[in-house]
């Protein structure tokens, strides 16, 4: 049987925030990626907008060393050239770069801390969704522990760190556990999407080792929310 096309049919509405560098030097950039920006431009050419295209009008070496959600925000690791690219490759390869995040999710969790480990596979019939399956799911794990909780609505204010790398893993792992990111247009309710005008998901920290100087980097991107 045929396998049937799967078309994108998402337009990106127009991004008016800017793109801060948080840090530069020859090799590459750590820069602020704001939410409703996509990370590389479309095939539509109506998508044309994204980081990469912004930052290479003024870096036209810039290469994507990873991606982050149009829907979040936060700190984006940039090479410069390919050398650099392919160092950074092989740290992420390595799952020696670390990353964390901050999230509010929807209501109250009981446990404040510990660990989802669930794989994940794309999910064919609901694109670009992705599903929960242990049978041919890859291994996704995500720590987190709870920063604070409010009421009215009830929220959950979390740090996460995740320990693999699949894609919408922290959003479909906050599914999984009956607490969807607030403002995910995938994974949660219309309720919680309509709570906020953004994804509640921000790229909080990255830490790797500099290509070029061999020492280790950590740097922190401060949460808007």
């Amino acid at each position: 049987m045929a396998k049937h096309a799967i078309i994108d049919t998402f337009i990106a509405p127009p991004c008016h925030d800017e793109i801060n560098i948080l840090y530069e030097d020859k090799h590459l950039l750590l820069i602020d990626k704001p939410s409703g920006l996509l990370s590389l431009s479309g095939k539509n050419p109506l998508n044309k907008d994204s980081v990469h295209y912004r930052l290479t009008q003024q870096y036209p070496t810039a290469l994507m060393t990873h991606r982050l959600d149009f829907g979040t925000s936060g700190i984006m690791l940039i090479a410069l050239n390919k050398t650099v690219n392919a160092h950074i490759t092989k740290q992420f390869q390595r799952r020696s770069i670390k990353k964390t995040y901050v999230s509010i999710l929807n209501g109250h969790l009981i446990d404040h801390q510990g660990v989802i480990d669930q794989p994940i596979i794309k999910d064919n019939a609901r694109f670009p969704r992705q599903k929960i399956c242990s049978n041919t799911g890859k291994a996704a794990r995500s720590e987190y522990r709870v920063i604070e909780q409010s009421n009215d609505p009830d929220t959950t204010r979390v740090a996460f760190k995740p320990l693999t790398g699949r894609t919408h893993q922290l959003r479909i792992h906050s599914q999984f556990i009956g607490h969807p990111i607030i403002g995910c247009d995938l994974y949660g309710s219309p309720e919680t999407q309509a709570m906020v005008g953004r994804l509640m998901l921000h790229a909080d920290s990255l830490t790797f080792e500099h290509p070029e100087t061999g020492k280790v980097v950590r740097y922190h991107c401060a949460c808007p929310f």
